[in-house]
C-alpha cells in the first residue's frame, strides 16, 4: 500500500491525515515540504490523524518527530490521534508516546488548541 497525506487548514490547527505505509524516507518528501511552508507561521499546531495510516518504520517516526519539531520551534504543538493498535505498540516501545500528546480522536486533539 502506498503513502499518502492530506492536510487539511482548520481554524486553529492543520489536520493532517496518513494513510497506507511510510517506510522509505522519498515518500515524505512532500509532506514535509508543506510543513514546513505551515510551520513557517508563528504557532503552527498540527492534529496527526492516523486513522487509516497502516505501518512504519524508523522513518515513519522520524516523519513525526520531524513534524513536531516543527511545531514547537513555531511555538505550537503536534498532537496525533486515532491511533491503530500495530502504531501505539511502536510509540510505546520507542517510549516516543512520552513525547507526543496522544488522544483518541480528532476532537479531543482539537481541545488542545481551544484556549
Amino acid at each position: 500500500m502506498e503513502f499518502e497525506f492530506k492536510i487539511t487548514e482548520k481554524d486553529k490547527y492543520a489536520l493532517i491525515s496518513l494513510k497506507g505505509n511510510l517506510i522509505e524516507k522519498n515518500q515524505a518528501n512532500d509532506l514535509m515540504d508543506e510543513i514546513n511552508l505551515l510551520s513557517e507561521k508563528d504557532g503552527s499546531n498540527f492534529i496527526i490523524n492516523l486513522t487509516d495510516f497502516k505501518y512504519m518504520n524508523s522513518t515513519g517516526l522520524n516523519v513525526l518527530l520531524g513534524i513536531l519539531s516543527k511545531a514547537r520551534k513555531s511555538g505550537g504543538e503536534a498532537v496525533i490521534c486515532a491511533v491503530p493498535e500495530k502504531i501505539k505498540t511502536l510509540l510505546v516501545i520507542t517510549k516516543l508516546i512520552n513525547v507526543f500528546s496522544v488522544v483518541d480522536n480528532e476532537e479531543l486533539a482539537a481541545k488542545a488548541f481551544s484556549n
